[in-house]
């Protein structure tokens, strides 16, 4: 899958927020339409789309389909930031070093009269 298809499935909030309910376990289909607060039939088109990117995994349990988070599709996403974040990183510890620095010993300029 592209990354522009995961970009555009992690842009939906709700989708964002089936992501955050799998993180921490796998989840029924009704559990996480309960958690979502969104019909049946909304939740199930949000299922759709996070698995035909990848983002999800599906099993049949008796009668229950029980998702999962596949975190294949959320690594190659941490592979693309990664280049930022280390700039983000970068530009943190310069601030940091910058602001451990001791104060300028230097007068400040008095405003004159």
């Amino acid at each position: 899958m592209s990354d522009a298809a995961l970009w555009a499935a992690l842009a939906d909030p709700h989708r964002r927020a089936i992501i955050a309910l799998l993180l921490e376990r796998p989840r029924p289909v009704g559990e996480i339409v309960r958690a979502c607060g969104l019909s049946q039939p909304s939740t199930s088109k949000h299922l759709k789309v996070l698995r035909e990117t990848g983002l999800v995994r599906v099993r049949q349990d008796a009668q229950r389909r029980v998702y999962a988070l596949d975190p294949a599709p959320i690594a190659a996403l941490d592979a693309w930031l990664a280049p930022y974040r280390k700039l983000w990183n970068d530009s943190l510890d310069a601030l940091g070093h910058r602001l451990d620095e001791p104060p300028d010993t230097a007068e400040p300029c008095a405003p004159k009269d």
